[in-house]
C-alpha cells in the first residue's frame, strides 16, 4: 500500500492535530462504552486517560515503529464484571480491576521475555499467510453485526431505553455519514484524503441536529436522531467549572482502600478471570499487528520484535487499568484508520494519546461524544471494519488456494469467525476471533503434510 505519511514521517503541527483527532474519533466512542457497560460508577473519561497512557507506553517500548492506538478492550469486560461480583465492597471491586490488569500484564511480559529468546520464527511457521490472513479478516466482520446494529439506531431513547427514531431516519443518517466519508476519501484533495471520517461524522451529525429540530418542532418523535442530555447534564447545577473541566474519577483513587480489605480466595478469582483471557488477546494481538505490518510493509514482529510489541501492550494495559480500571489492546479501528487515510505516521498516535489525556478533563467535548448517535458511528464503522476486513483477504491473495489443504484452512476460519463460534469457561469467554484462529492453527498442522496435489 502506497501510504502518504510513513511511520516516521513528521507532519506539520495544525494538520497533526486534525489527523489525531480523526483518530480519537474513530476508536474514541468504543474506548468509552466499555467502562458504561461494567457500570459500577467507572468513569468513562478515567478509561480514555488510561488509554491516552497506555498508548504513549506502547509507542516508547515499540520505538516509535508501530502506528496502532490502545484502548479499552472488550475481551476483558466479563473479567471486569468479576471483580464485583460475590458482593465485594466498590473499593475491593477497583482494586481488584487494578490487580487483574497486572495478571493479564505479567501474561504478556511472560510471553514477551520467551519470544525475546526463542524468537518469532515458530510464531510464523504456526501461523502463516494462509492461517493469519483470513483470521484478520474475521476480526472485521465479526464486528459487522455491530456496525449494521448501530447504523439502524437514533440517539433519543424513551424511559425505556428504546430508540424513538424509525430504523429507516436512522438508516438515512448513517448512509449519509458513510457517503461523505467516501467521497472525501476518494475524490478529495491531500486533505481531505486524510480526514474522511471528520467530515463523515461532522456530517452525520448535522444530518442528525436537522432531523431532531425538526422533529422537536413538529412533535414527531420518529425522526428525533441526537439527544442533548449530556450537554444539558453539564449546566444542571448550573455553570461551574465543572461544565468546563473536571478531573476524571481515575481507578488507583477509589481502589486505595480495598487491598487491604480484600477477602480470602479474592486474589485467586481475580486470577482465573483475568489470566486465560491474556492468551486470548495474545492471539488477537498477533493477528493486528500482522495486520498493521502488511499496512506499513514492515514486519513488526521482527522489528521491533514481537516482545517489545508485547511488553508494550502488557504494560500500557496494566498503567491504563491503574487509571481507568480497563485493560488496553491494540484497536482494529485505528488500524482501518491507518489504512484508509494511508496516514501511518506514529506522531499522528502520539499527539492523538496527549490529545485523549487532555480531552478526558474537557467535560464538554466528551459530552459531545457522548451525543454522537449511534446511527453516524455506525455509518463510520462500516467502512473501518470492512477495511479490516479487506486487509485480511489481501494477505491470503499469493495463496494457492486451488490446494485443498490451503482451501481447508481458511474455510473453517471464516465460517467459524462469521459464524460466531465462542466457548465459555466460567468467568473466561473464548471469542470467536480466538476460536477461529485456534481451529486454523490445528487444521493447518493436520493437513501440513498433506502430499502435493497434482
Amino acid at each position: 500500500m502506497k501510504l502518504i505519511y510513513n511511520v516516521d514521517d513528521k507532519v506539520k503541527f495544525g494538520p497533526l492535530v486534525i489527523f489525531a483527532l480523526q483518530q480519537l474519533l474513530a476508536i474514541m466512542t468504543a474506548t468509552l462504552v466499555v467502562p458504561i457497560i461494567i457500570g459500577n460508577e467507572m468513569s468513562p473519561a478515567a478509561a480514555l486517560f488510561g488509554a491516552g497512557v497506555g498508548t504513549l507506553i506502547y509507542v516508547l517500548f515499540t520505538k516509535r515503529k508501530s502506528p496502532v492506538f490502545l484502548g479499552s478492550s472488550f475481551a476483558f469486560i466479563g473479567s471486569m464484571c468479576a471483580a464485583f461480583a460475590g458482593g465485594v465492597s466498590m473499593a475491593i471491586g477497583y482494586a481488584g480491576l487494578v490487580m487483574g490488569a497486572c495478571f493479564a500484564g505479567l501474561v504478556y511480559v511472560i510471553i514477551a521475555i520467551i519470544v525475546k529468546f526463542v524468537g518469532v520464527e515458530w510464531i510464523n511457521k504456526l501461523m502463516p499467510a494462509v492461517v493469519i490472513g483470513p483470521t484478520v479478516a474475521i476480526i472485521g466482520l465479526s464486528l459487522a453485526g455491530n456496525a449494521v446494529g448501530d447504523i439502524l439506531t437514533g440517539g433519543v431513547k424513551d424511559a425505556e431505553g428504546v430508540a424513538l427514531a424509525k430504523p429507516g431516519v436512522a438508516l438515512i443518517a448513517g448512509l449519509v455519514t458513510l457517503l461523505v466519508t467516501m467521497l472525501c476519501s476518494t475524490y478529495g484533495k491531500k486533505t481531505a484524503k486524510l480526514i474522511p471520517f471528520i467530515f463523515g461524522i461532522l456530517a452525520g451529525y448535522a444530518f442528525c441536529v436537522v432531523m431532531t429540530l425538526i422533529g422537536d418542532a413538529t412533535g414527531v418523535d420518529a425522526i428525533k436522531l441526537i439527544s442533548f442530555d449530556a450537554f444539558k447534564a453539564l449546566v444542571a447545577d448550573g455553570v461551574t467549572v465543572k461544565t468546563f473541566v473536571e478531573v476524571p474519577d481515575f481507578t488507583f483513587l477509589k481502589a486505595s482502600w480495598g487491598f487491604g480489605e480484600m477477602p480470602a480466595g479474592y486474589i485467586g478469582t481475580i486470577a482465573a478471570a483475568y489470566i486465560p483471557v491474556a492468551f486470548v488477546v495474545f492471539a488477537e494481538h498477533i493477528a493486528d499487528h500482522k495486520n498493521i505490518s502488511s499496512i506499513i510493509e514492515k514486519d513488526l514482529l521482527k522489528e521491533p520484535g514481537l516482545h517489545r510489541t508485547l511488553l508494550g501492550d502488557g504494560v500500557g494495559s496494566m498503567v491504563g487499568a491503574f487509571f481507568g480500571g480497563c485493560p488496553n489492546t491494540t484497536y482494529g479501528e485505528s488500524i482501518g484508520c491507518v489504512a484508509i487515510t494511508k496516514n501511518a505516521s506514529v506522531y499522528t498516535i502520539i499527539t492523538a494519546a496527549c490529545g485523549a489525556i487532555i480531552i478526558s478533563f474537557l467535560s464538554p467535548f466528551i459530552a459531545f461524544v457522548n451525543s454522537i448517535p449511534s446511527c453516524v458511528m455506525g455509518g463510520v464503522c462500516m467502512a473501518l471494519y470492512g477495511f479490516i476486513a479487506v486487509s485480511g483477504l489481501k494477505m491470503i491473495q499469493n495463496v494457492n488456494l486451488n490446494k485443498n489443504k490451503n482451501l481447508f484452512v481458511v474455510s473453517v476460519i471464516l465460517i467459524a469467525g462469521i459464524g460466531g463460534l465462542t466457548l465459555n469457561f466460567g468467568q473466561v469467554t473464548i471469542t470467536e476471533v480466538a476460536c477461529a484462529l485456534i481451529l486454523g492453527i490445528l487444521t493447518n498442522l493436520v493437513l501440513k503434510s498433506a502430499p502435493e496435489e497434482e
